[in-house]
């Protein structure tokens, strides 16, 4: 199973980082139900600004761990190449 790490930009403008193996699935759980995060439901819409795949489960939660260790000019970095 592919597994995707993505950054969202919420509406206050902060970006929030998770994984998911359904892409279009979470944005709209992020965006319309119950099961988006505590963070992004204060902060909707939010917007998918970054993606990339993983390999398994591990090594997505690992690249996801070291996308929130990045300070936020990092991360905006990211999202810009």
């Amino acid at each position: 199973m592919d597994y995707f790490v993505y950054i969202l930009k919420c509406s206050d403008n902060t970006l929030y980082t998770g994984i998911t193996t359904d892409l279009k699935r979470r944005l709209n759980e992020h965006n319309n139900s119950d099961k988006g995060a505590k963070y992004t439901k204060l902060r909707r819409p939010v917007e998918l600004v970054y993606s990339e795949d993983s390999e398994d489960r591990s090594s997505a939660s690992k690249r996801e761990y070291a996308i929130k260790k990045l300070s936020r000019k990092a991360k905006l970095e990211l999202i810009n190449v």
